[in-house]
Formats: structure tokens, sequence, C-alpha cells
């Protein structure tokens, strides 16, 4: 086993680990089951890269987001660690290098996404590695409750069995008590594993919720202010290049981000970002998963977040270097509403579901018993005006319909063309016989992707193209015209949004969900919302111990004195004590008139004179006589 001092040296450059880090990989060495739950930038995962180096075999990473797996695996690569990913834009010949490197033992860490466990070629090559560890990151997605909820999680533990003695190090930036329950359960922890838990106050980190109605103005004058590098969240598409169009116009440097932009525009405009060509990012929630940028000065939410969860991540991604940084909440009553809107069109009635499954089935000519692992493109708008949906609630029941397994909606940067031959081996060969244009193309099709007469099986185009020196274009011709010939079949990738059918079509009528698996995630997802309403309409608690309550650190929780609800208490405090100083200073020559006194001191509204009176009288440091004159008791 490797010392990991000098693997932390060797490759991050540090002489020693951040507070806990040194505990939690100790723990896994011991091969203990382990829960890491430290705040966004704490060092999440040097906690399982470093015992990875240190032990024989592999690590095994379940990482939710691709540009999140290629981002680790870019920087593990600079520090000259053997680390790679599998993700389903790859070919099944680029798949099948990366299996076998992890098999002869070249990879020390590879990430897949939870769904890579469910496919059987993956499955096959994993009980031949060697596995010393697996790690689940953003384990939050584990449970039920959590806000980036995703069906496979709940089946990592399958793969156990394969590996049984290989310890699992789950890791978290936010997780309460019911979470991390949950998490140990679904992971199949063992007796004897440990939760580390770092304390997630950020004492750098100033929290403020705003009331306003002026959001553009407010938002300038808070970014002229801080100054620096900063991220705005919001919650609409439409809005992200808006904000960052008015910014541009103001002189700023701004660029914007969300999944409906292309992989390609994403990665630019954040790549912009990162290395400072543009200051500010305007961003929907898709943005800042993983991302290692230290000096964020701010982030600032244009919209109110849907779960306290969510706006403690996105609020964590600033002051990552230890320096002062700012989170800034603005939100009006319109905003309050258009939370409340959102929920209730995220959990539409059961019976709504069901229409939609049924005319989603109906729009697609689908019969009931067929439709089985069918692929189209989704056009949203124009089945909504066909039926009649309004938008919002519609895909809420389409990702309730993908959550129960009938259907499946990719993302676009998962979408990956496929083919199968139609014909058996002989009639093939005939085919290139008769047809000499073809006969180079089918055998490098061959020697390149195997069970091509059995399944449908992942292609690259390009990879072809640069295989045989055409041009991709040339290579979707020449596969469209073997289809054509009913050689094979062709699903070409689409860059439109697809819906996969992932089961026959069911009848209506024996279409049942589970009631109680939907009024415990609408409950969790009510709490969720009103702790997110206190946290934002709460102007007696300090913002650090409502966030800290949350997650259940109540305890030892001392007042920030930084964030607005703290602030605007120092002043208030500031100016009581001017005001009573001079109603002593009113009263040292003379008793006087509560009327006389307010008359005295014009500038200060009238009802806080009034309730300084009764403060004071109330401890004792002035009285009030039969005649209603205030005066200075004599303690003599």
């Amino acid at each position: 086993m490797g010392n990991i001092y000098e693997i932390l040296k060797t490759h991050w450059g540090y002489d020693s680990f951040r507070s806990m880090q040194e505990d939690i990989i100790n723990s896994v060495l011991s091969g203990n089951d382990t829960l890491a739950l430290m705040p966004t930038g704490g060092g999440k995962s040097v906690c399982f890269q470093v015992p990875a180096l240190a032990m024989e075999g592999m690590c095994l990473v379940i990482s939710p987001l691709i540009a999140l797996m290629n981002d680790q695996v870019d920087n593990l690569q600079k520090k000259d660690i053997s680390a790679a990913t599998i993700t389903s834009g790859m070919n099944r010949y680029e798949i099948e290098i990366v299996l076998n490197k992890c098999i002869h033992n070249k990879v020390k860490i590879l990430y897949v996404s939870p769904e890579r466990l469910k496919n059987k070629m993956f499955v096959e090559h994993l009980k031949q590695m060697k596995v010393s560890i697996i790690a689940v990151d953003e384990a939050h997605c584990i449970s039920q409750w959590g806000y980036d909820f995703r069906p496979p999680y709940l089946e990592i533990a399958n793969i156990r069995k394969y590996h049984p003695y290989a310890p699992i190090i789950a890791l978290t930036a936010t997780a309460t008590t019911n979470v991390i329950g949950d998490i140990k359960e679904k992971l199949l922890f063992r007796k004897g594993n440990k939760v580390f838990r770092k304390s997630f106050y950020r004492d750098n980190l100033s929290y403020m919720v705003l009331a306003e109605e002026d959001k553009y103005g407010r938002m300038l004058r808070i970014i002229k202010k801080i100054g620096g590098c900063g991220i705005i969240y919001v919650r609409n598409r439409r809005r992200t290049l808006e904000i960052a169009e008015y910014l541009e116009s103001q002189g700023m440097l701004a660029t914007h981000y969300h999944a409906g932009l292309s992989a390609k525009d994403r990665e630019r405009h954040q790549k912009r970002w990162q290395d400072d060509k543009v200051n500010i990012m305007v961003a929907t929630n898709a943005f800042g998963m993983g991302i290692d940028k230290s000096n964020v000065r701010y982030v600032i939410h244009w919209d109110i977040p849907e779960s306290v969860e969510a706006y403690f991540q996105e609020a964590g991604r600033a002051g990552r270097d230890g320096k002062q940084s700012y989170a800034v909440l603005m939100y009006n009553n319109k905003d309050i509403n258009m939370l409340k809107d959102n929920f209730e069109n995220s959990y539409p009635p059961l019976s709504y579901i069901q229409n939609v499954y049924k005319a989603v089935c109906n729009y697609y000519r689908i019969p009931i018993g067929a439709g089985n692992e069918l692929a189209f493109d989704f056009n949203v708008t124009q089945i909504c005006e066909t039926y009649k949906f309004n938008i919002l609630p519609f895909m809420s029941a389409i990702k309730f319909l993908e959550r129960e397994g009938l259907i499946s909606i990719p993302d676009t940067d998962e979408m990956i063309s496929k083919i199968c031959i139609l014909t058996t081996k002989q009639d093939l060969y005939n085919f290139q016989v008769s047809h000499k244009d073809y006969d180079n193309f089918l055998k490098t099709l061959l020697r390149m992707y195997g069970g091509l007469f059995s399944d449908f099986v992942p292609i690259n185009e390009t990879f072809i193209a640069k295989t045989l020196h055409y041009k991709t274009s040339e290579i979707e011709t020449m596969l469209s015209d073997l289809e054509k010939l009913k050689i094979l079949s062709y699903k070409k990738k689409s860059d439109k949004p697809q819906i996969i059918f992932t089961s026959e079509r069911i009848d209506t009528s024996y279409l049942y969900f589970g009631n109680s698996n939907y009024k415990y995630l609408k409950d969790n997802a009510i709490y969720r919302m009103n702790a997110m309403l206190e946290y934002i309409t709460s102007n007696q608690q300090c913002r650090s111990k409502i966030l800290l309550g949350y997650f259940d650190e109540k305890d030892n929780v001392v007042l920030c004195n930084k964030c607005d609800v703290c602030i605007s208490q120092k002043k208030k405090k500031k100016e009581e004590r001017g005001v009573k100083q001079r109603l002593l200073s009113l009263l040292a020559t003379s008793p006087m008139t509560i009327r006389q006194i307010v008359e005295a001191m014009p500038d200060i509204p009238e009802d806080e004179i009034v309730s300084t009176i009764r403060t004071m009288i109330d401890f004792g440091k002035i009285e009030m006589n039969y005649d209603m004159q205030i005066f200075i008791p004599n303690k003599n």
C-alpha cells in the first residue's frame, strides 16, 4: 500500500491534507464503507482519488454528469494519473478498449454514470476487473427526496456482489439526517461503517436575501461593488441570454449557459468563463456541478431555487479560495407565487399523468402491446397543441412517466447513432461480392463493431470517417443507402430531443402508479419548498443559522455577523444606542412629555422613539411621573 502523503505531494503538490480528508482516507483504506459530507469546494474528490492510488486495483467512480466526469478525468491525467471514463457518446470499439485496459490494470480510476451499471457488456467486464474502491459522487441523488433524483442510483448496490470486499465511499455536499439514512440503506452499507461530517458553515461567505422589484438595477450595483468573477443563476433559459446581453450593454464581460445549448457551445462558453475571458456566467442550474474555479466572488440568484439543498450547493460555489465572497438571493412577491405555481405544475394529478401517457402513445400511433424500444423526435410544442396540454404540467408528467420506466428522454449529449444488419452472414457476403463499392465499407463496420447481426450497436460516424478517410456526410449517405437496400437498419443520431418508449404500451385502465410513492415525493417536495420560503422570508434569524439548522447542525452554531439579517440587527442596535443617548441628553436638564421628545428629534420615526422609551422604562433607565413626563430617576 502506497504512502498517502507521498501520493498527495507527488500528484497534488501539497504537504498536508485539509481538515477531515485524512480521516476519511484512512477509513476507506481500512475497508470501511464511508460517507463523507463536505461543503462544495471542500476537497471531496481527493478522499477517493488518493486511496485509489494507494491501493492495488482500480477505483470505480459513479458520477451523474458527463461534463463532470470528463472534467475530473482531464484533471487527473494532467496529474499523471491513469484515469478514464465511459459515456454513451463513445462507440463500442472505444468502450471495449477502455474496459480491456481496466481488466489489465492499466486504469486506476474509471468514471461511469449509474445507467452504465445496467449495461450487460459493462457488467461482464466489471466482473473481471480488480476493483479496490467503489466511489459514489453526488450521493444525495440516491435519496428519493433528493433534488436530483435518478432511478438508476437506487440500483448501484447491485454491483457489490461482484466485488464484496471493495468498500464504498459516498460523497455529497448536501444531506439531511433522513437523506444520510437513505444513502446508507440504498448502498447496503455494512456494519462498522463511518460517517464523516464537516460543518457546512462558511466563515468567508456572506448570505444576503433582498426583497427587490428592480432586479436589473440591484444586480448592477452588486456586481460593481463586489467586482471580480461571478455566477448569476436564473430558472429561465431565455433569460440567461437576455441578462448576459444586458450586462454586455453595460460594459461588462458576460456569457450564458443552459442545457438547451449545443455541447460545443456549452463547452465554449464555460471555457471562456473559466479562463477569465469573461467575468460573469449567467446560467440555469445546469451549470456548476464539478466546476473547479476558486475565485468566484459572488453568486446571485435571480429566482428562488426549489430547495435549500439546491440553493446551498449553488451558493457554495462562491469563495472556494477562502476569501470573502457573497451569496445574494433577490426575490419579490411575484417570485414567491411563481415558486408555488411551479410546484403545483410539477405534481399534476395521477389522472392527468395517465392522460398524458395515452396522448403521447396516440400521437406516435403506438398500439397497445407494442412500442418497446421505439424512438421518435420529441416535439413537445406540437403534442401540447394537439391535445391542449399546458407545457409545464405536461413535462412534469413526462418526467414522472420516465421515472416509472415507461419512457426515456435521453440527454442530447448521450444520443448516438445505431445500426443493425438485417441480412444473414451469407446474404451479406453475396451482397459484398456483387456490390464492390460497399465491400470495404462493410468489412470495416464488421471489424470495428461486434454483434451487428443480433442487436442495434452504437456507432460513431465521425470515427468511421476518419478510419476510412471519408467525410462524415459520406458515411451517413452510405448507411442511408444500405438501409434503403434493406441490408441494415440505421438509426441516425438526431439533434432534436428524442423520446424512447422503454416498454410496450399499456392500456390506460391497467396503468397504475404507486400512489404512496407519488405522495411521498410530493410531501417531501412541499417540505423543501416551505423550508426555502422560510429561509427567504425570515428577517429575524441569522441566515447561516437557518441553513445549518436545515442540515441538522443546530448545536454550537454562532451568529455569522455578516448576513443581511445580522448586519441589519447590528445597525438597529447601533441606532437604538444613538436614540437612547440622545434621549438621556434631552432629559438631563428637565423632564419632558413624549410629544416634546418626538418634536425634539424630528429625524427619528415616532414609533421608534416610543419603542425606545418603553424599553428604557422596562429596564428602569427612565420613569414617567403623574404628569405623563419622562424623567431620569435619581439612583441615590
